[in-house]
C-alpha cells in the first residue's frame, strides 16, 4: 500500500492533503491510502489550546485543525500521528493510550501501537530530555513555565514497555532522531545542510538515546521522524540475532517541515496483507502489554527506576505469551477494530476569545478504552491525587494562601499561574531555549529542495557509540518539578517559574568582532519567511 509521509505538520493540515491532492493530479500519483505524521501535529481546538502549547506567543495561531475537529472539513486519508514538543498538551493528555482527535485522524498516545491492513505500526511520542525522563505522567493543565515543557517530554516506562514487544515491526515513528543514525547515511550532506549540527554529530549527542534504545530492540523496517527540519535518509543494518536466518535492515527516514519547496512529504511503498481489513486496528501484543503493566503507572513527579534484573526487583521482564494475546483477543470478542467513537470534549467555539483558561480533562474514548482492557484511566489518576491534595490543605489554608498571594505578590507552593504564556514574554528572552526544537541555521543558505527520491545510504554495521549506556537515559541532575508534600509520594504540585534566560547576539558580536551562530537548540520556531533566533 502507498504511505504518504509526513515531517513537522504545524498545524498546516489543508497544505499536507492539498499537497497529496496536487501529486495526484499532476503526477498521476493515486491517491495514498494512509498518511502519517511524526509529531509536531499541533491539533488545536481552541484558544485555550493555544495557551498549552510550547512556542513564544508570536507563533500561537490557530491553523487548521480546528475545522476538522468541529467537522467542517474531514481527513480525505486515514491519518496517524505522533505527538512533538510543539503540540496542544492539553488536548494530547486526553488521550495517553491513543484515540482520535477528529475523524479519521488518529493519535498514538504516549506510545502506542496499532495495524491497518496487516501493517504494524508503532509509535512515542514527544523527545527525550533525561531530568525528565524517570518521572511519572504528573502534569495537568493549566500548566506552569516548566510543566508547560516537561509534559512532552519522553518517559522511561513508555520505552520499557515498548521493549516488551517481541513480534516484528513493520513501521516506527519518533519525533526526534535515534542518537547516532547519521553514522548509517550521507553525513558530509547532512552537515552542509545543517552546518550547526557538526559538534553534536561529533561528540554522538545528536537525537534520542531512548529512541535508539528503541531502534536496536524493536528493529523496524522503516522509522520515520522529524524534529529537526531536514530530509535525511539512511539505512542501519542489525547485529542477526540468533533464531534469525538473515540480519534485519532498518530504512530510516527524515522529512522537513511543512512549508513551500520544503522536503516534507513522501510517498512509500510498503507491503501489506491484501485480506487483512481495511480499518484501523488494535494491535492484540500491544495490549497485552499494556495490562502486564498497568501496575506500574505513575503520576508522580519523583524519579524512579523501571523494573530491572540488577537483584532488586522481584520481576523485571514483562513480555507477554501467546496466551496472553489470544486471552486479549478474547477478551475484544475477536473484534479488535478501533471504534470510531470520536467525541467532541471542546466547544470548539472560542477560537477567536482571547483568554480561555485551559482545564484538565477526562476524554471519554480513554474511559471506554481503559473500562474495556481493565486499565489504569491516567487523567483519573492524576484528578485522584489533585483532590487528595486539597483535601489535606484544606478550605481553610487555600484563602489564607490566597490572602498571601494577594498581598505579597508571591504565588504559593500550589502555584497554576500561567500569566507567563501570554503575549507579555519578553520577544528578547529565551523561553525554550534547553528545547532542541532543530530549527534552521539562520546563515545557512543550502537548505535548498533535494531529490524526493534521494536512496538510501550504504549499510553499515552498528558503531560502539551507538552503545546506551544505563546512566545515558537518566540525569541524576533533576529540574525542580514541584515537590511532594510529606507522606505522600503521589501529590502533584506545578513547580515554580525558571528564570527566563536572555540571548543577546548583539553583545556577542562586539565581543568576538564577528556574527556567530546561536546553537541549534536555541533556535526556536521559525516561520515560514524567517528562520530566526528568538
Amino acid at each position: 500500500m502507498k504511505v504518504a509521509v509526513t515531517g513537522c505538520c504545524h498545524g498546516a493540515l489543508d497544505k499536507m492533503y492539498e499537497t497529496i491532492e496536487l501529486m495526484e493530479q499532476r503526477h498521476g500519483h493515486p491517491r495514498p491510502d494512509l498518511v502519517l505524521c511524526t509529531g509536531d501535529f499541533q491539533a488545536v481546538r481552541d484558544t485555550a489550546d493555544l495557551q498549552c502549547m510550547a512556542v513564544p506567543p508570536k507563533y500561537r495561531e490557530m491553523g487548521g485543525f480546528a475545522q476538522y475537529y468541529s467537522g467542517e472539513k474531514k481527513a480525505p486519508v486515514l491519518t496517524i500521528f505522533i505527538g512533538g514538543n510543539h503540540e496542544a498538551s492539553n488536548h494530547l493528555q486526553e488521550l495517553p493510550y491513543g484515540g482520535w482527535v477528529a475523524p479519521n485522524i488518529y493519535y498514538l498516545g504516549y506510545a502506542g501501537v496499532v495495524k491497518y491492513r496487516g501493517v504494524r505500526i508503532g509509535g512515542i511520542s514527544g523527545i527525550f530530555k533525561s531530568h525528565d525522563y524517570r518521572r511519572g505522567h504528573f502534569e495537568s493543565p493549566p500548566y506552569n513555565q516548566s510543566t508547560l515543557r516537561s509534559v512532552y517530554h519522553v518517559r522511561s516506562i513508555e520505552v520499557f514497555k515498548l521493549k516488551q514487544l517481541k513480534q516484528p515491526m513493520d513501521i516506527f515513528m519518533s519525533h526526534d532522531w535515534p542518537r547516532g543514525i547519521y553514522h548509517y547515511g550521507d553525513k558530509k550532506l547532512l552537515l552542509k545542510k545543517k552546518s550547526f549540527f557538526r559538534q553534536e554529530v561529533e561528540d554522538n549527542t545528536l537525537g534520542s538515546p531512548a529512541a535508539s534504545e528503541l531502534l536496536q530492540h524493536l528493529k523496524p523496517a522503516y522509522w520515520f521522524s522529524a524534529h529537526l527540519h531536514v530530509k535525511f535518509a539512511a539505512v542501519m543494518q542489525h547485529e542477526a540475532e540468533s533464531n534469525e536466518q538473515e540480519p534485519r535492515a532498518t530504512k530510516f527516514l527524515a522529512l522537513d517541515k511543512c512549508l513551500p519547496q520544503r522536503d516534507f512529504l513522501q510517498i512509500v511503498e510498503i507491503e501489506h496483507n491484501p485480506s487483512a481489513p481495511d480499518s484501523l486496528e488494535y494491535d492484540p501484543e500491544w495490549i497485552a502489554v499494556l495490562k502486564a503493566t498497568n501496575d506500574l503507572i505513575s503520576v508522580s513527579p519523583n524519579l524512579w527506576n523501571m523494573p530491572e534484573n540488577n537483584g532488586l526487583h522481584a520481576k523485571w521482564d514483562y513480555s507477554v505469551t501467546e496466551e496472553d494475546i489470544k486471552a486479549v483477543v478474547e477478551e475484544a470478542n475477536n473484534d479488535l477494530q478501533i471504534p470510531q467513537n470520536f467525541s467532541a470534549t471542546s466547544s470548539n467555539g472560542n477560537r477567536s476569545q482571547p483568554r480561555a483558561a485551559p482545564v484538565h480533562r477526562i476524554n471519554p474514548q480513554t474511559t471506554e478504552f481503559c473500562a474495556q482492557f481493565g486499565l489504569v484511566d491516567i487523567n483519573d489518576r492524576i484528578q485522584q491525587v489533585r483532590e487528595e491534595i486539597m483535601a489535606q490543605r484544606g478550605d481553610k489554608e487555600e484563602e489564607e494562601e490566597e490572602e498571601e498571594v494577594d498581598s505579597t505578590g508571591e504565588a504559593s507552593d500550589y502555584n497554576t499561574d500561567v500569566s507567563g504564556l501570554t503575549a507579555s514574554v519578553n520577544p528578547d528572552e529565551i523561553i525554550l531555549d534547553d528545547e532542541g526544537s532543530g530549527e534552521e541555521d539562520p546563515g545557512d543558505s543550502s537548505d535548498q529542495q533535494s531529490d524526493a527520491t534521494s536512496t538510501y545510504s550504504e549499510l553499515r554495521r552498528l558503531p560502539s557509540s551507538m552503545t546506551v549506556s544505563s546512566d545515558d537515559g537518566v540525569d541524576s541532575a533533576s529540574t525542580d518539578l514541584g515537590l511532594l508534600s510529606s507522606g505522600n509520594q503521589e501529590e502533584e504540585q506545578n513547580a515554580s517559574s525558571k528564570p527566563l534566560k536572555r540571548a543577546s547576539l548583539e553583545k556577542e558580536e562586539e565581543k568576538s568582532g564577528e556574527k556567530k551562530i546561536k546553537r541549534r537548540n536555541q533556535a526556536i520556531y521559525a516561520s515560514q519567511e524567517e528562520d530566526e533566533v528568538e
